[in-house]
């Protein structure tokens, strides 16, 4: 592999403006292609395999024109102290602002508070239901806006109103926070190389890569079904890959031309041996993301597929357009070590790598911090060891009371009109009113259809924690009917849950009496399934992803113990960034600094999320620093020896990564939306754990207290594994062979 790359950087090298072309017309096509796609409606959150799809499906079956998947809308009202809302001026603006809801285009249908049960036993509250006749997602404009401006009416008569539902639904903001991840991953490559040139080709060739993604993802989102959030996260892990990756090159390149090699062939051999590492770790990532699709949520398959596209990409253009920026810059990108402006005189042609002057050879120089810290290492490995393990430990305690959910308007800022509405209707009628529960009875194959809706609201009726059961209510066909259950506790409660199962218990025997399917519904139902499922799926989802990349790394690394080091310190780094997630979301641990008003349980599929992307972005970090140590101790290093000289090529810029990747992720804390703030902190944690305590501290202490068996291989493993030679052992044996460079044109030609 490592011969191949090497004539690929080659050929983007010298053929830069073909490659540089080839991408910036990509860019304009993708862009071409979002700004004429028609919007994206609602991503389809289906849950196959679940009682709540099932149910839901049932209803769209049995229940036409419901509008089960409608977008909805509950305008709560409140009368000022010491007056009610059944006075004759306040119910006369409720009933105007009923009228004027009922007119709108995409309405389909609007409760009154008064004919339907919707005013608080005290009279102080009120709310008028809103359902809409397509998605959140898919709602105009201008239906947003009518669903406003009638709130606004109301409140100028001095009733207090507030909306909540998903009918205001927006794309989730993301602005000024990213902005600054990328303002700081500026500032950490400007450092690293000292040079602007040399720290811009990562940051451009990065922001070209996401436009490509982003604008693909656009371009394909109505087709697909792709929501908001899945070009945010295409967007975060992006960005966050292809600096990286373009980082490892660029430094390669760098470090190459300070050993003496013309700027062609340091371009090569940068590909060919850190490209290498790109190409597979950019594989681990992608396996850790497409993998998500085990877990058969749609939407979580999507956004796996979507944003694994545009870490391919990210790959792709760190082996090809970095190269060919390289070609441009000239010797504006110096190496590795060298101090001072390139002189004015010299000239910048094509013909410019075969005459340029180097910095001396075999001068001794101060060890760096890399060298310096790695050398502490080796000598004192079991400590190190042991305070690694155990700050991750602690770390991870909080884990230990991992409660999850999905987020509702109970978990939006206090400023937005839909927590407010969240607060009014349950000081009105209780916490559980804003997870109200669908029991759907499906008496079809039943003799006595009424019978059965009897028996099963009298069932549920008796079950603790029901603090109001509606009577049911059949369809045209009297087959099928449905009975609102309201819970005397909140929806994310563990209260809620228990009811749920309680309500399925009672089903169950409702079923063996009468034949008859007794199914909850509803998003509270379905939230507590979607929970169930990812629990169900995280076990096999692990097993897969960690299985297929040990076997990917055993290539790689042609070792046992290894692959196995690394994928310990994977759970180590994941659970510590879990307990961290659970301090910070659950407890509420430093939880006015990032920005979490209301704290409660953890994302539903934060635990899986996290445990594919982090130990694709772990894998990056061992795969660019070991795949170092490993080359080292194949041109006949010691093994303490090759960590150290690991670190001494590897450290400063897997450290200038993790800190690019964590500025880049910690930017979409500032997100609006719970989820996107959830998995910025998440994964931005889970990197400084894995890059600084991991990979910079344990894979050092466990590879010195190996020492040689680190590397062993069974000699029949090692007959059947095909050589990819990632340290570029072929391209040394291919240039003494021929007596200077293994490549031309024709080389690339061939293969």
């Amino acid at each position: 592999m490592a011969t191949l790359l090497y004539r690929l950087g080659r050929f983007a090298f010298r053929r830069r403006h073909f490659a540089a072309l080839f991408w910036v017309a990509l860019l304009a096509l993708a862009g071409a292609g979002a700004a004429g796609a028609p919007v994206a409606g609602n991503s389809s959150f289906s849950i196959p395999g679940t009682e709540a799809q099932k149910a839901f499906d049932v209803l769209e079956e049995r229940f036409p024109g419901s509008s089960a998947d409608g977008a909805t809308a509950r305008v709560v009202f409140k009368a000022p102290a010491g007056e009610k809302m059944t006075d004759a001026d306040h119910k006369a603006t409720v009933q105007d602002t009923v009228e004027e809801l009922a007119d709108g285009s995409e309405v389909a249908r609007v409760t009154d508070p008064y004919a339907g049960g919707g005013v608080s036993k005290d009279g102080t509250v009120a709310y008028a239901s809103v359902t809409y006749q397509v998605s959140g997602m898919e709602l105009e404009e201008s239906s947003r806006d009518s669903l406003e401006d009638s709130a606004e009416s109301a409140r100028d008569t001095g009733l207090t109103v507030e909306v909540g539902g998903d009918a205001l639904q927006a794309v989730p903001a993301t602005g000024a926070a990213e902005i600054i991840g990328i303002g700081v991953a500026a500032v950490v490559l400007v450092i690293t190389f000292g040079s602007l040139v040399a720290a811009g080709l990562p940051l451009l060739t990065a922001l070209i890569g996401v436009g490509i993604g982003v604008a693909s993802i656009t371009a394909l989102a109505s087709t697909l079904e792709l929501g908001s959030t899945t070009s945010i996260l295409a967007m975060m892990i992006g960005l966050a890959v292809g600096i990286d990756y373009a980082l490892f090159i660029v430094s390669r390149y760098r470090a190459e031309l300070a050993e003496g090699r013309e700027r062609e062939d340091a371009a090569g051999r940068a590909v060919g041996t850190a490209g290498s590492a790109v190409v597979f770790a950019g594989l681990t990532v992608v396996i850790a993301l497409v993998g998500l699709s085990v877990v058969n949520i749609p939407m979580l398959t999507k956004m796996g597929i979507a944003a694994a596209g545009t870490v391919a990409i990210a790959v792709l253009i760190a082996l090809t357009m970095v190269p060919a920026l390289l070609g441009y810059a000239g010797r504006r990108v110096r190496a590795a070590g060298e101090k001072g402006k390139p002189r004015r005189n010299e000239n910048e042609n094509k013909n410019e790598n075969k005459n340029e002057e180097r910095n001396p050879q075999g001068q001794a120089q101060r060890p760096n911090l890399g060298t310096r810290w790695a050398s502490f290492v080796v000598r004192r490995p079991v400590g190190v060891l042991l305070l690694g393990v155990v700050g991750l430990g602690a770390a991870a305690i909080p884990a230990s009371s991992l409660e999850l959910g999905l987020p509702d308007d109970g978990s939006q800022p206090t400023s937005t009109t839909q927590r407010r509405a969240y607060d009014l209707l349950s000081e009105g009628f209780g916490p559980g009113f804003n997870g109200p529960l669908v029991v759907v009875v499906d008496a079809k194959s039943s003799d006595d259809p009424d019978a059965v809706f009897q028996q099963a609201g009298d069932d549920i009726k008796a079950l603790d924690g029901a603090v109001s059961v509606s009577p049911a209510a059949p369809n045209k066909a009297g087959d099928t009917a449905t009975i609102t259950v309201v819970p005397d506790s909140k929806p994310s409660s563990v209260a809620t849950e228990d009811l749920v199962h309680d309500i399925r218990d009672a089903g169950a025997d409702v079923r063996a009496d009468t034949d008859a399917d007794v199914l909850v519904t509803g998003a509270t139902a379905m939230n507590i399934d979607v929970s169930q499922k990812l629990n169900d799926a995280l076990l096999p989802y692990l097993t897969l992803v960690v299985g297929l990349a040990f076997l990917l790394l055993i290539v790689v690394f042609r070792s046992i113990l290894v692959p196995l080091k690394a994928a310990l310190g994977f759970l180590l780094s994941v659970m510590a960034a879990l307990g961290a997630v659970v301090a910070v979301f659950q407890w509420g641990w430093l939880s006015g600094l990032m920005g979490v008003e209301e704290t409660g349980p953890v994302m539903s599929m934060m635990p899986i999320f996290m445990v594919g992307v982090v130990f694709g972005l772990a894998m990056d970090y061992e795969v660019f620093l070991v795949t170092r140590m490993r080359e080292a101790y194949v041109h006949g290093e010691k093994p303490g020896q090759a960590v150290v000289t690991g670190f001494r090529h590897g450290a400063r810029v897997v450290s200038a990564a993790a800190v690019i990747m964590m500025a880049v992720f910690a930017g979409f804390i500032g997100s609006s939306e719970a989820m996107v703030k959830m998995i910025g902190f998440g994964l931005a944690i889970a990197v400084f754990f894995d890059a600084f305590v991991v990979r910079m501290a344990l894979v050092p202490a466990v590879l010195a207290l190996l020492g040689k068996k680190a590397w062993w291989l069974p000699k029949w493993l090692d007959r059947v594994l095909p050589n990819v030679d990632v340290e570029g052992e072929g391209l040394r044996a291919d240039a003494e062979e021929k007596g200077g460079s293994p490549d031309d044109d024709r080389d690339l030609a061939r293969v």
